[in-house]
């Protein structure tokens, strides 16, 4: 996996954000609100594809665009990886999502979401942890 420097940790830590806080982006306002009706629909402790597969459901519901389980080519000095990665969704062609059902979100899967979002070019992800109890207390915001 293709981690971060220090000096982009040090950068994206200024963007990382809780979702706590007063965050007024309307499409990732849209997917954290689907994300919360799964949540208090299912509650915790499903497997991760049961999220996804409810919330590309719910996302649809409100009208919203997604892809599942996205290839992810890696270019490294010439040489192509085709199907290396995927990302689980990506929504209005403009969101990453990573989600998980786990007990916590370790710094690996932050990192993991931001390599994705460099490989990918996209410039917004939320990592959305389904296995808390409050899933807004799961949910990180990470831009480029």
């Amino acid at each position: 996996m293709i981690t971060p420097t220090s000096k982009e940790t040090e950068t994206n830590r200024e963007d990382e954000e809780e979702i706590g806080s007063q965050q007024r982006d309307p499409l990732t306002e849209k997917i954290i609100a689907a994300a919360i009706e799964v949540h208090r629909c299912l509650g915790p402790g499903l497997l991760e594809a049961v999220y996804e597969d409810c919330l590309c459901h719910e996302l649809g519901l409100r009208g919203l665009r997604f892809e599942r389980q996205v290839p992810l080519p890696l270019n490294y000095k010439g040489l192509k990886l085709e199907a290396t990665y995927r990302l689980d969704v990506v929504v209005e062609n403009r969101v990453v999502l990573e989600l998980k059902a786990v007990e916590q979100i370790l710094p690996v899967f932050r990192a993991q979401l931001l390599s994705y979002l460099r490989l990918s070019g996209k410039r917004v992800g939320l990592l959305i942890n389904f296995h808390v109890p409050c899933v807004t207390q799961g949910i990180v915001r990470l831009s480029l």
